[in-house]
Order: structure tokens, then C-alpha cells, then sequence
């Protein structure tokens, strides 16, 4: 027979056993309720951040005055990175209320939804599927009305959806009256170029080749020369081919990792 005190010891090792069981029992009981961020205190929070000296970055940088494009946005002069910051911290919004922020009338809230929509569709645990944020962008191009929104979401939403579907969406666009449709087409070819997947880009950039947009010009020269730094043969077929007489802005940015004479040799194609 084992000692009184052992026996007391153990009971008291038992007794103390049932007292945490029972604590953690209680603990995992009371499940707080998931707090739901929303579109508006997302501009609530954006507005604390308002600087008149960015607001006067902004002015100069999109060139308020020429740029009819913008003439329904309403910028408030918030630094992009303190827009992606912020993003970050919201990247729990749900799908109605990211479509909520894209309605805002406020340049950088719309800049704050893509960018949110960017990291869920990056995330391995997203609030919003990446069809739904897909579905939402596209459904919702009307408020994606400039080259840094397009920017934001078209590769990582866009793309990254694309990625194993049918691509016929992006020749669809391709063809738009819309200069941001159209830019999202080719911009959101950059997520097949990074898996080396470059038909896309050539292809749609062929769709482009009569493009009168600069801002378009720009987006198909950049992803001409991604896609050359993945297989510059390809590119140099595709520029022996078209160089000539595709966009001067397109071919500048296309060949700006080429040799000087590789340059040179494009550029004076496009001078004849």
C-alpha cells in the first residue's frame, strides 16, 4: 500500500488536471464573432492620412488638366504605399464591400480595392475566391479607369485566373472601345510570360499593333520586353516581323534590353 502522502499527491495531480481541462473546455466555447471591415471605414481611415503636398505630386504626376480620362476622379492626395499599407490591414474585405470601395468616387479608394483584391487573389487562404475577384473586376471595369488601377490587379487577378482557362476574354478585351480594357488585355498576359507562357503576349500585342493610345503603347512594349527576357529569339522574330510599323512608344520599351545595335537596327526599320 503506497504512502498517504503519495496518495495525496496524486489526487491533488488529478483534482488540479480536471480544473485546467475544464478552463480550456470554457476557452474553446466562447468563439469571438469575425468583425466585418468595410468599404467605408476603409475611407474613413484613408482620409486621416490626406497630405495638400501629395495631393500636388498627384496633380503633376497625372496631369490633371490633359487628362480627360480623369475627369471624374476625385484624388484627396494619399501617398501610394500608405494606400497598399492600409490594404494590407483590410485584406479581409469581403466581395460587397470591395465593390462598395471600387464605386468610391476617391481615386485612391478604388487604388486600395485592386490592391486588396491583388493580395487576396495572392493569398493561400483568400476571403474571396480567385473567381469571384476575377468575376468582380471584369464586371466591374468601369471603375478600373486608369493605367496604375489596371496595373495593380490585371496580372495577379486576371492572369492568375486565366492561367489553366481559355483565354478568349483577352483578345475580347483587346478589341474594346475601352483604352483600359484594352490595356488590362495585355497586361495581364505578364502572369503567363512569368511561367513562360509567351504566345499571349505576342499574340494580343498583334491585336494592338494599330493601338492610338499611348498609355496602351506602353503596356505592350513592357510586356514585350518581359517576354524577351524570357526568349529574346522570340522577340526578335516578332520585331523582324513587325517593327516596322508598329507604335514608336511600343518598340522603344520592347527593345530597351537589346544591344545598342540590336536598337539601332529596329529603330531605323521604323524610320523608313
Amino acid at each position: 500500500m503506497p504512502p498517504r502522502k503519495t496518495v495525496k499527491r496524486a489526487a491533488k495531480k488529478t483534482a488540479t488536471k480536471k480544473i485546467a481541462s475544464k478552463k480550456t473546455a470554457s476557452k474553446k466555447i466562447i468563439t469571438p464573432t469575425p468583425v466585418t471591415v468595410t468599404a467605408k471605414q476603409f475611407i474613413e481611415r484613408l482620409k486621416t492620412y490626406q497630405s495638400p503636398a501629395e495631393l500636388k505630386k498627384y496633380e503633376r504626376y497625372f496631369r490633371f488638366s490633359e487628362s480627360a480620362p480623369l475627369k471624374n476622379d476625385v484624388f484627396i492626395g494619399v501617398r501610394m504605399g500608405q494606400v497598399f499599407a492600409l490594404a494590407k490591414e483590410f485584406i479581409g474585405m469581403p466581395l460587397a464591400e470591395l465593390e462598395k470601395l471600387l464605386e468610391s468616387k476617391i481615386h485612391e479608394a478604388r487604388a486600395g480595392a485592386l490592391s486588396i483584391m491583388e493580395k487576396q487573389a495572392r493569398s493561400k487562404n483568400p476571403v474571396n475566391t480567385l473567381e469571384e475577384l476575377y468575376n468582380l473586376y471584369i464586371r466591374r471595369h468601369d471603375r478600373i479607369n486608369n493605367w496604375d488601377l489596371v496595373d495593380l490587379a490585371a496580372y495577379h487577378v486576371v492572369g492568375r485566373y486565366l492561367e489553366d482557362k481559355t483565354r478568349d476574354i483577352l483578345y475580347t478585351l483587346a478589341k474594346s472601345a475601352n483604352t483600359w480594357e484594352r490595356r488590362t488585355a495585355i497586361v495581364s498576359t505578364a502572369h503567363f510570360i512569368r511561367k513562360g507562357d509567351l504566345a499571349d503576349a505576342f499574340q494580343i500585342s498583334e491585336v494592338l499593333m494599330q493601338e492610338p493610345e499611348d498609355l496602351v503603347h506602353k503596356g505592350m512594349g513592357w510586356m514585350l520586353r518581359f517576354a524577351g527576357s524570357k526568349d529574346q529569339k522570340q522577340l526578335l522574330a516578332f520585331l523582324d516581323k513587325h517593327a516596322a510599323h508598329m507604335p514608336r512608344v511600343a518598340l522603344r520599351y520592347s527593345i530597351e534590353h537589346l544591344s545598342k545595335k540590336q536598337r539601332d537596327h529596329y529603330l531605323s526599320m521604323k524610320d523608313k
